[in-house]
């Protein structure tokens, strides 16, 4: 029986997460890990009886102990999640937090000889430079969770690297893909995302096409790809999740139905495929596959990840971090949605760049890109 700690349990991912490993015969879910929704973890909880539950945030923790009652061992912090990346009764850990304050629980775990399936973009992203140099030296395996990182990662299963031309990233283009200008856009109308159901933070990233910019760069660091082998098109249907093209002119690509419970389970039982609660795709009834490229003037965010990708060091951490914070200021009501991508653009192009960072100056660059993304929105 293969042990599951699902961090982030309560948001989009982790429900998922759960709803697959209902499913699997030999899965059990040992610890489940929260943020701020403390009472649906405690519903999990009842229905599958964890050895550990916890929440990332200390000022939980009263609230976290009455609950529990003494039913289960509790968790605190970072701290104790990185316990579990340690934890030797632990085969899978699932990142489903967002934010990227997970690197030290992701290293943890991958020294620890665990699989690590992550649908944390941040952390990857934030600290790309600090992982490209680690990963090929860690014994446990990192999987992604992401579709369109999934497609890549089956699609390139057997392949001999130097085969390898390029991969390309397919975008949906969210709500906005075939509207002229991105004027007068409100919250509502950004949360609207035409195929998929997902957290408030990555529906309006993928509005302003700044989930596929983080996509590019967390690419770039799961399959050791240069900037110029990774490509980014716009796929309305959501259908194809991602592609390889070989030297030799074959591409391979992943189809299925736009559900997260198909990479989600796929990270767990990698490299084998076995029977899944998702939906079926039925290729008769797929009427048109569309691809086209990019406009970068209307996304400039695109552009944008592959100048902070060729640059590295601190950058990706500025990037990701002013990210969060337009974000958050434009669902608040403070910015304008075209103000997200021009907030943005100033904090990573005003940043000095710190080339060969550690953990410190990559907290230290993100703590400056909440500060000035801050200044720039009052």
């Amino acid at each position: 029986m293969k042990k599951v700690a699902i961090l982030g349990s309560t948001g989009s991912v982790g429900r998922n997460t759960i709803n697959v490993i209902k499913n699997l015969d030999d899965y059990e879910i040992f610890a489940l890990y929260a943020g701020n929704n403390i009472s649906l973890l405690i519903k999990q909880a009842e229905e599958f009886n964890p050895l550990y539950v916890g929440t990332f945030f200390r000022e939980n923790e009263k609230k976290l102990d009455d609950m529990v009652g003494g039913r289960w061992r509790t968790l605190f912090g970072i701290e104790g999640a990185s316990e579990l990346a340690a934890n030797n009764e632990i085969d899978a850990i699932v990142i489903a937090s967002a934010g990227s304050l997970t690197y030290e629980i992701l290293i943890k775990a991958l020294e620890n000889g665990k699989r690590v399936a992550t649908a944390n973009k941040e952390t990857i992203v934030a600290y790309s430079t600090l992982l490209k140099k680690k990963l090929p030296d860690m014994p446990g395996k990192l999987i992604p969770v992401d579709s369109e990182h999934s497609a890549i990662y089956q699609s390139l299963l057997g392949a001999n690297r130097s085969d390898i031309r390029r991969v390309i990233l397919p975008a949906s283009g969210g709500p906005f893909n075939n509207r002229e200008s991105l004027d007068g856009i409100t919250a509502r109308e950004a949360l609207n995302h035409p195929t998929w159901q997902m957290g408030k933070k990555i529906t309006i990233d993928s509005a302003t096409l700044m989930n596929k910019a983080l996509e590019v760069i967390e690419a770039s660091v799961l399959f050791n790809l240069s900037p110029d082998e990774i490509e980014v098109v716009i796929h309305p249907q959501s259908i194809v999740h991602g592609m390889v093209e070989y030297k030799d002119g074959s591409v391979i690509a992943q189809l299925s139905k736009p559900d997260m419970k198909i990479p989600i389970q796929f990270a767990l039982t990698a490299p084998e495929h076995v029977n899944s609660p998702a939906p079926k795709l039925v290729i008769s009834d797929v009427e048109a596959l569309t691809f086209h490229k990019v406009d970068e003037k209307k996304f400039p965010l695109i552009p944008l990840a592959y100048y902070v990708l060729g640059e590295g060091g601190t950058l990706p951490a500025v990037f990701v971090a002013a990210d969060e914070v337009a974000v958050s200021a434009f669902l608040s009501g403070k910015i304008k949605f075209r103000e997200i991508m021009d907030i943005v653009r100033e904090v990573t192009e005003s940043h000095s760049l710190i080339e060969d960072p550690g953990v410190e100056d990559i907290i230290n660059a993100e703590e400056w890109a909440f500060s000035k993304a801050r200044e720039l929105i009052e």
